[in-house]
């Protein structure tokens, strides 16, 4: 199931390594250590996928975004030479327009622009930091120790996704539970294609109850689209689908994460605990998105024409998997990348990608993290983990990095 990296590796390694290198046994917040080897050898690397096929690793920040900023690459899984993630019997299926090229990529994601905007998501600011803030006093009310993820880090992305959505926040219980086995690794392809049939099907009935009775929300407005004739309603379910897993569990992932990173680095969670300036809280959001990476398994592509990156021509059908986490600990851009230093610029990362397929939901999630960033340490500045982080799970098995639970009390 895993890949398997070929080319240019330590003349002491016995074996080859997998991509993605496990991260046990050593800081789990850091890229394997084979990736910084990789790096520091040349930006761009043959690697073997389980099926026998060798796209190119890219290694380096500035290859990486050269790559992702050419229109001569394709995110289109049919297109000849894209890597696939797993086996065979996994399936790769496209998530709406993510796995599209342009125009028709463009077309799809203007429909859904504009509630993502700077000035509409920090209209929603208020409503998140209520989220919190209540979450917050559930904390503090309840019993300890907590989980921190169940108790905190899923709820308020559902709670905010959903409000934007329209989406009934009584059924949140039914979205984590699917969408848990639509990322998990070890999930067969049955209990995945299972799992999102449900939630498209469910989905699909809400669209259609907009469609007759429409809302103030984002449902109603991809609704409004089908009405048009613009989209149908099967295109409609899928960016639907695509919204509400992609603001889902990865914010989740990075609250539970960061907040760890921070309790293993007390020097720079105190600087996040005594602040009130925003713009420090801002640059620690962005520090904490480059320093860690929740998507391990590298953003794929495939080359549609002859590209020449860093002296090396990549070929019309070869494929290219962008390792991002170490990209983000390129020292040419990010001196001293491993340190986690919460005064940095590190507003440069790729974390949420390069080019046309720049995350869309990016406004959305800093403002989660800058409130949640925010918030947490200073209500509860004694915030501390039960136990120690070598008894954390972290979640190896799941195409989202992050950790399975997070024990913390005060």
């Amino acid at each position: 199931m895993a890949d398997t990296l070929t080319g240019p590796l330590p003349e002491a390694a016995d074996t080859v390594p997998e991509f993605p290198m496990p991260r046990a046994a050593r800081c789990p917040f850091d890229p394997p250590p084979a990736l910084r080897e990789l790096q520091e050898r040349a930006p761009l690397t043959k690697v073997r996928l389980w099926d026998g096929t060798e796209p190119w690793l890219v290694t380096r920040y500035a290859e990486q975004r050269a790559i992702l900023g050419d229109p001569r690459v394709s995110a289109d899984t049919d297109s000849p030479g894209y890597p696939t993630k797993a086996g065979p019997e996994a399936g790769e299926g496209k998530l709406s327009f993510i796995m599209m090229d342009d125009p028709e990529h463009a077309r799809l994601r203007r429909m859904v622009t504009a509630p993502f905007a700077i000035k509409k998501v920090e209209a929603l600011r208020p409503a998140v930091q209520r989220i919190v803030d209540d979450l917050i006093d559930g904390l503090l009310a309840g019993p300890k120790p907590v989980d921190l993820v169940e108790e905190f880090a899923l709820p308020i992305p559902s709670l905010v996704i959903c409000e934007l959505l329209g989406v009934p926040y009584d059924d949140h219980a039914f979205f984590q539970d699917n969408t848990k086995t639509m990322v998990h690794r070890d999930a067969t392809p049955e209990q995945r294609g299972r799992a999102s049939r449900e939630v498209a099907a469910y989905l699909a009935g809400l669209i259609g109850k907009r469609l007759a009775d429409p809302c103030d929300d984002l449902l109603s407005s991809i609704a409004a689209r089908v009405t048009a004739g613009e989209i149908d309603h099967q295109q409609a379910t899928e960016m639907a689908l695509l919204l509400l897993i992609a603001g889902h569990e990865t914010t989740a992932n990075m609250i539970a994460l960061g907040t760890l990173a921070l309790l293993q680095h007390p020097d720079q969670l105190a600087l996040l605990r005594d602040t009130d300036d925003p713009g420090l809280v801002s640059s620690a959001v962005e520090e904490l998105l480059r320093y860690l990476h929740i998507t391990h398994l590298g953003r794929r592509r495939a080359v549609t024409e002859d590209i020449e990156i860093a002296g090396q021509v990549i070929k019309a059908g070869e494929g290219v998997i962008m390792a991002n986490e170490i990209a983000n600990r390129d020292p040419e851009v990010f001196p001293d990348p491993d340190r986690l230093d919460l005064t940095r610029d590190a507003r440069r990362h790729v974390a949420f990608g390069f080019g046309v397929h720049q995350c869309l939901g990016q406004p959305l999630a800093r403002m989660e993290l800058q409130v949640v960033y925010g918030t947490l340490y200073r209500r509860i500045p004694t915030l501390k983990l039960v136990g120690s982080v070598d008894d954390v799970r972290f979640k190896h098995d799941a195409f989202i990095y992050g950790v399975h639970s997070l024990p913390v009390t005060w």
